[in-house]
């Protein structure tokens, strides 16, 4: 089924981001980052140099000013998924879907004039520090606390699950700042590499996603000036988290759209070229049948998930309907690449398949960003309340 939400300029830009997955996502390219478990910095310069990283930051701070318009990070996900790249495409997500928007958003002048330049030029990358060992979908459980004193905070705590928290330069970090679990008792802070007690930790070993590296960060007594709190003003953290998370939200969706759609691609090619008992695998019945229900689905998704980038270009996105798209979409990618996986037999076990990677690295699209649980459960509220 035909699309209809992209114009000639987001088809342009589609052969910019092209040209540089011809250039720069190669195998050699996808066997160092998942080697090295990390997208190296050169590759993060070079994107961004291309004018395919820093879609999110505004033009008079040399970014691509495209933040409202998600449709062109979606055509940066769909092109660099279909390479079979997705620790790239994570990458490039933690920078311009989660990182910069808080800046761009709820930052001071002084504090976006200082990070957004060189995270448009990717000198910098940012992370988003969240989750705890104990406090993961349930954010006013946190622990991590910044102590107000003389020109700044103080923090102490842990952080765990962090994607680029092992190379992050700056971390965009929720804290306590209050008393108990109200919403004015939470904060952000950046915290920059090098701070004296902030350490990242060691890279973690994860089922997917093995170039895009995923860390746990401790912080012993870290000075964090005064400059560094986000928008200027104690006991905002929760509603400038709030803020961010449909954008989030979307942006798993996306990516699990165009991991389906890849995935439906790939097999394609696959069942046409590969042959059973003197048939291709394509003349069976059963693979026409789950290729014809794997097709209508993937339509179904792109028609959902535009919909969701149109609204939220208009303002109109909001965190319940969020909440639907991450949870739908990414239920229906695991669907559709598990069907697809099938097809492939023994071959869509082995890693060098791109239907495996992408398999492996679906999982965590139910999971991160707020679990499919929790997602339901903000739906459901929404709906019928809570008593």
């Amino acid at each position: 089924m035909e699309r209809d939400i992209y114009d000639e300029d987001h088809e342009a830009f589609r052969d910019l981001v092209r040209d540089f997955v011809k250039r720069h996502v190669t195998n050699a390219d996808r066997e160092r980052w998942d080697a090295n478990g990390e997208v190296d910095r050169d590759t993060m310069k070079a994107a961004a140099e291309a004018g395919i990283l820093g879609l999110s930051v505004p033009e008079e701070f040399g970014g691509g000013g495209m933040l409202q318009d998600y449709r062109f990070r979606a055509v940066v996900n769909e092109e660099i998924i279909a390479a079979g790249a997705g620790s790239l495409a994570g990458a490039f997500g933690i920078q311009d879907d989660l990182a910069v928007p808080y800046l761009v958003h709820m930052g001071t002048p002084e504090q976006q004039a200082k990070w957004l330049p060189r995270m448009a030029t990717a000198e910098v990358v940012g992370a988003l520090a969240m989750t705890e060992p104990g406090a993961g979908s349930d954010l006013r459980g946190i622990r991590t606390t910044a102590k107000k004193v003389d020109g700044g905070y103080l923090v102490n705590g842990a952080k765990t699950f962090i994607s680029s928290g092992a190379t992050a330069d700056v971390v965009v970090t929720f804290v306590k700042t209050g008393e108990g679990n109200r919403p004015d008792a939470f904060s952000i802070v950046l915290v920059e590499d090098g701070a004296p007690g902030f350490e990242h930790g060691k890279k973690l070993e994860k089922i997917g996603f093995h170039g895009h590296d995923t860390a746990e960060l401790s912080f012993t007594d870290v000075f964090v000036p005064d400059e560094n709190l986000l928008g200027g003003e104690e006991g905002h953290g929760f509603v400038q988290l709030m803020r961010n998370l449909p954008l989030e939200r979307l942006s798993i969706g996306v990516a699990g759209v165009a991991a389906a759609q890849a995935a439906l691609d790939w097999t394609l090619a696959y069942v046409r070229e590969r042959e059973a008992f003197g048939s291709r695998i394509a003349d069976f019945q059963n693979t026409r049948f789950q290729l014809a229900d794997v097709a209508a689905t993937v339509d179904a998704l792109w028609a959902y998930i535009d919909r969701a980038m149109r609204a939220y270009a208009n303002g109109e996105l909001s965190a319940e309907e969020a909440a639907k798209v991450k949870f739908w979409t990414t239920e229906r990618e695991w669907e559709v690449l598990d069907a697809c996986l099938q097809l492939f037999g023994g071959y869509g076990y082995i890693l060098e398949y791109p239907i495996a990677r992408a398999f492996a690295d679906a999982r965590v699209h139910r999971i991160y960003g707020g679990s499919n649980e929790i997602m339901r459960d903000i739906v459901s509220r929404a709906l019928v309340g809570k008593r």
